[in-house]
């Protein structure tokens, strides 16, 4: 079928408009990313009601079949979420959780100590994004429930060391992708003796986003800096109400599992030991017969840049999950219990499952739409050379908001981006593709439709617009010093000069912050 192209209209950005107003609006996520992709598929069917119906059909088929086979990466990836989730009940049925959560609790005195053990996590983890957030949040959580930390709050921990650490981390799937892009833009503007993995690390200190927004992170945690929803959200979580009881509890909070009452910390520490070395091997070894294949040696970067992670990360869940169920039978454990566990955990995934197919879905139809390329055409002509970073990360930041997909808004800004700085100013060029990677992981914070999103809320337990909501502010704040750095750097030509103002701005913007934390902590004690 033949679809009408919206490449030149600013009505390409309307069904992602429905779909991320309609959700902030209404809190019903599915509702809205359902009216989103009605919308648009009847745009891209020039109106047509009989094509709609038909193309509805075509898409919610190819989520799961497309051009003769199976869609390996869609499948995968949701049989890693009901993995996670079967054996996160195993884990508390083991009684692994309890004995975590109390082991912990006479390691880690204060609340403050148990958010930071988050970031650590999240930093360590850096090898996926999805991977990250749903190990991480279903670790963390006993331990920040036990300090009264709000689900929100572990969410925006998560969110915040998922994709900006794996952005500037050259070993992780993010890396390895973004290093295949560079590639070909070094060969195409002539750069080609210079390694992309030599232009990603330099374009580390460029990336102020992903640095800024950590750090930020760090300071909110330290200081208790709670803005807005977030601070409503801690204030409900101090009484013992970790999320909003008036929206009805979180997808997979309440199993109604028994749990072994003399687990040990090893019923969770073994399987997820196993799961992360399971994948990372997987990934290796997946990127090392790509590479063969290719006639190619083995490298990091190139096993990396070539491994299957979806297939990697399913492959280690069904290993550790059949793996820990022998153990726990070995144990004791009826298999009647272990069933009853495994069937609860897909439900608990359920939700999520569904928000991310309909997500993958406005993905496409927003692709075809080409939003993304109508909000990259805004860059076209003539532009201030001080501002072609500032732009570039703005722009970026839009179209990851709008279509939910960093790794998207990287294909298409990259050559964007250096197109532009080759032509107007090329001593810019790493530092317009660094605001590029930037920007997209701003948007991607932002997104309601955003798949990292929809997994932090997931692994957290949390409210999915609630997260969006309390993220929102600090996310916003992040960027605003980010803006203000890429336009001194424009200006200068220094990335150190650069880094120093967005620095300066941090320390400022925190002590006003805390300076209001204090005024509001008087007026509570009048």
């Amino acid at each position: 079928m033949a679809l009408v192209s919206y490449a030149e209209s600013a009505l390409s950005i309307v069904p992602p408009v429905v779909a991320i107003g309609l959700a902030i609006i209404s809190r019903r996520v599915l509702l809205s990313l359902g009216l989103g992709i009605l919308t648009g598929i009847l745009m891209l069917a020039d109106f047509s009601v009989t094509t709609m119906v038909s193309e509805v059909a075509r898409r919610a088929t190819a989520l799961v079949w497309e051009d003769g086979s199976f869609s390996s990466w869609n499948l995968y990836t949701i049989g890693f979420l009901l993995t996670m989730g079967i054996l996160m009940a195993l884990i508390s049925v083991s009684g692994g959780t309890r004995a975590f959560a109390k082991w912990a609790r006479g390691r880690i005195r204060h609340g403050r100590d148990a958010k930071l053990m988050t970031v650590f996590l999240g930093a360590i983890i850096f090898i996926d994004d999805y991977f990250n957030a749903l190990l991480v949040g279903n670790v963390a959580r006993p331990v920040t429930d036990q300090y009264g930390i709000s689900r929100e709050k572990l969410a925006y921990c998560i969110d915040s060391t998922s994709a900006p650490v794996c952005v500037v981390s050259p070993i992780s799937t993010w890396g390895a992708y973004i290093m295949s892009l560079l590639a070909g833009l070094l060969v195409t503007h002539g750069m080609g003796d210079v390694s992309a993995l030599s232009v990603f690390v330099q374009m580390i200190p460029m990336n102020f986003y992903a640095l800024f927004s950590l750090l930020l992170l760090l300071c909110v945690l330290w200081f208790n800096l709670d803005l807005g929803a977030m601070a409503v959200a801690e204030r409900r979580a101090a009484q013992g109400q970790l999320w909003d009881p008036a929206k009805g509890m979180p997808a997979g909070e309440d199993l109604g599992l028994p749990d072994a009452r003399r687990g040990r910390v090893m019923n969770l520490m073994g399987p997820l030991a196993l799961l992360i070395s399971l994948v990372v091997c997987l990934m290796l070894l997946s990127g090392d017969m790509a590479l063969a294949a290719q006639g190619l040696d083995f490298t990091l970067i190139g096993a990396l840049e070539n491994a299957a992670g979806s297939w990697s990360m399913f492959t280690a869940g069904t290993i550790t999950v059949v793996i820990t169920s022998l153990a726990m039978i070995a144990q004791g454990v009826p298999v009647s219990v272990l069933l009853q566990a495994m069937a609860k955990g897909v439900r608990s995934m359920a939700p999520a499952v569904y928000i991310l197919l309909m997500a993958w879905t406005i993905a496409g139809v927003i692709s075809d739409l080409q939003t993304g390329h109508y909000l990259a055409s805004l860059a076209d002509g003539a532009l201030p050379v001080a501002m072609v970073p500032a732009l570039i990360f703005i722009l970026s930041a839009l179209a990851a908001f709008s279509t939910g997909t960093s790794y998207g808004t990287f294909a298409i800004m990259l050559p964007i981006a250096a197109n532009l700085a080759a032509v107007l100013e090329p001593s810019l060029m790493l530092p317009a593709m660094a605001s590029v990677l930037a920007g997209g992981v701003f948007g991607d914070h932002c997104s309601p439709i955003s798949d990292t999103t929809i997994l932090s809320s997931t692994g957290s337990g949390c409210h999915h617009i609630d997260h969006v909501a309390t993220q929102l502010p600090y996310a916003v704040m992040a960027a605003i010093i980010s803006v203000l750095g890429y336009l001194t750097l424009g200006v200068t030509g220094s990335v150190l000069a650069g880094l120093l103002v967005s620095a300066t701005l941090l320390v400022v913007t925190v002590a006003l912050l805390k300076r209001r934390a204090a005024d509001r902590g008087q007026v509570a004690l009048a």
